[in-house]
This record gives structure tokens, sequence and C-alpha cells, in this order.
């Protein structure tokens, strides 16, 4: 078997929608030799954000988001695909199949809740469409801590 090595997020894509003559095949065989345990190989979580937004942009590919983790789900699930938070791909891809969020608030969402915390601080209120998070705004500074430099 050789060394690990770094999966970029066109890997990904090229897999998914097979529509390149030579890496679509190419990238199909790579999966295999990963799932059959022939190769190994790792990849990080901006990887993995990357390709849920080009396969979804409405600029390159505009799959719905029922087919992005259908495409990507069973690939991070290999047993030879190292991924920091591998855990928490399920429940980020239900929450962004479930609620209009982007993927990123939806994986923060699934660490928030893994973390077995219920509250966050964010201007964005995309937050407020997951029942279990509670969003908090940062309070604007009070005067007496402005006239105390603070």
């Amino acid at each position: 078997m050789t060394q690990s090595r770094f999966l970029d997020a066109n890997i990904f894509v090229r897999h998914i929608t097979g529509d390149h003559e030579t890496h679509s095949p190419a990238a199909r065989a790579l999966f295999d030799d990963i799932e059959l345990g022939r190769a190994t190989a790792w990849t990080t979580d901006l990887t993995i954000a990357e390709a849920v937004y080009v396969l979804a942009s409405k600029r390159t590919y505009h799959l719905d988001r029922p087919s992005v983790r259908a495409g990507l789900l069973p690939l991070i699930n290999l047993p030879g695909l190292e991924l920091p938070s591998k855990a928490l791909y399920p429940r980020a891809f239900d929450l962004y199949v479930a609620h209009p969020i982007d993927f990123h608030d939806a994986f923060h969402a699934a660490l928030i809740e893994s973390r077995g915390e219920t509250e966050l601080y964010s201007f964005d209120q995309d937050f407020d469409r997951i029942p279990s998070l509670t969003r908090f705004e940062p309070p604007l500074p009070s005067v007496a801590a402005d006239n105390a430099g603070i």
C-alpha cells in the first residue's frame, strides 16, 4: 500500500459528477482503492466545505442538497479516509438538507451540538433555524464601559 496522501476537493467533485473524460474515472478508481483498503488518504474539513460549495453552486453544478449529501457522505465515511471531524458529518448534512443554511453553518451547528452546548454568539440569523441552538448577539458596550476605556 502506498503512503496516505491528501485529497483535494476536485477529486471528490470529479468522482461525484463524472463530468471529465479522464479525471472522473481516475477519481472513481482512487475511491475504489480506498474503499477496498488498497490506498489511504486524508483531507480537511475545508476541503469538504469547498466540495459542497462547488457541487451546490448555481455557477457550477447546481446539485440539490440531498444530492450533495448522497454524493459526499459515503466517501467521507470510507474507513481509509482520514478526516479530523468525520463523526460530525452525518449531523452536519442532516442540518444542511433540513434547513436553508450554508453548509459551514450546518457544520458549526453540528460541532456546537457535539460539545453538548446549545448557545452561540453570531449576527447570522440562519442559526435561529436550528431548534437545538440559541443565538445571542454580542451586547453593545455600555456607556460606563466606554468611559472607563474598556
